[in-house]
């Protein structure tokens, strides 16, 4: 992105946010490649736009490969928060992950990660689970427990084949019924040693649903659109799922930002995830916790049924219902709190109400 494009979006992005926070998020290809300068040049930008003073917020998701001093320096110096990508110990994460001339990658990740840890810089792991990991959920999860990590996503692998069945996906996806046991395996995990000190997010994505509160990640919404990409030359599309003719919002060159934030033909796209819902989905006893996920991955045709299901169905259903005891004690504890107001309110150091043994505090207060 040239300078002047990016002064541009930088001001603009400011201009059409509400409120007194600022989010940005910087995603690639990989987004270090672009090197220290660049993002100095974002930070002075945000300085010289940012005239009415708000909080103004920058995240970035990298590989890992390329953190030394100077990125761990640079992301401390400017309060940067970081994902960094880790599918697991050595043998797992280097079966995929590996150099364009066939090289490892886990030890320069490792490093990058040591130089993360080195600059306390706010970090959370993003775990893609593919075919082979996702025989080895424990093994997974413990690693990046002992490395450090604190807060972890679960990215399932779709990808969909170029040749065969309009639904088949590549032979590294992951299979939607291994996914679900991989989950639950983690979970009870999580829930017997490690709730309340570490966050994973789909499960606090399933515990939302407890508070009556909307969901956190677009996937699980109802309604998507509201976390849009723009690419290089202006031009914003849907979301990075969608960079295509078909999802083209417009360019910022030719319309203010806010205007195509606010465009009907971005929020048609965003409707369309509720309208083209499955008739199966719709009396699903785990709704409220997937929505159908992502439409990227609703392209299952089922007899009967008018629009595609998603493909990892099976999983998610599987999950939601093994989690869904615990959600339902979370649930009826909070709501005996906020209906009975005689009752003594549960203090920090109190028994977490879930029934987990840990203090509040350490338990579902941080959820």
């Amino acid at each position: 992105m040239t300078d002047h494009m990016l002064e541009a979006y930088i001001n603009e992005h400011i201009a059409a946010c509400k409120g007194d926070l600022v989010n940005f998020s910087w995603h690639g290809g990989e987004p270090l490649l672009a090197g220290t300068g660049f993002y100095r040049r974002v930070v002075e930008f945000q300085k010289k736009h940012n005239t009415l003073g708000r909080k103004i917020t920058n995240g970035i998701q990298t590989n890992g490969t390329l953190i030394n001093d100077e990125w761990g320096a640079f992301f401390a110096e400017h309060n940067f928060t970081v994902g960094i990508s880790i599918d697991g110990p050595q043998e797992l994460h280097d079966h995929y992950r590996r150099t364009v001339d066939d090289r490892d990658t886990h030890q320069s990740v490792m490093q990058g990660w040591k130089y993360l840890r080195k600059y306390t810089i706010p970090t959370d792991i993003l775990c893609v689970v593919n075919d082979l990991n996702v025989m080895y959920p424990l093994q997974v999860y413990r690693y990046l427990k002992d490395i450090g990590g604190k807060y972890i996503s679960f990215l399932p692998l779709v990808e969909r084949s170029v040749s065969g069945s309009p639904q088949d996906v590549t032979e590294r996806s992951v299979q939607p019924e291994a996914f679900g046991a991989f989950l639950c395996t983690i979970f009870d995990h999580w829930l017997k040693h490690d709730i309340g000190d570490v966050k994973i997010q789909v499960f606090e994505e399933a515990t939302r649903t407890a508070f009556k509160q909307e969901h956190s990640l677009c996937l699980f919404r109802p309604v998507c659109g509201d976390i849009p990409v723009l690419e290089r030359n202006g031009d914003l599309y849907f979301c990075d799922h969608f960079v295509d003719q078909q999802h083209l919002i417009g360019n910022i060159t030719e319309h203010q930002l806010a205007e195509l934030l606010e465009s009907a033909s971005l929020k048609a796209l965003g409707a369309a995830k509720m309208n083209t819902l499955p008739q199966r989905c719709k009396t699903c006893e785990v709704l409220s916790m997937c929505n159908g996920e992502c439409p990227k991955n609703r392209f299952v045709t089922v007899p009967g049924e008018d629009n595609s299901i998603n493909y990892l169905c099976a999983g998610y259903k599987m999950f939601f219902n093994h989690c869904q005891p615990f959600v339902d004690s979370v649930a009826k504890q909070w709501h005996l709190q906020h209906t009975d107001r005689s009752q003594k309110k549960t203090g920090r150091n109190d028994l977490c109400p879930c029934g987990s043994g840990k203090k509040y505090k350490r338990c579902c207060l941080k959820l």
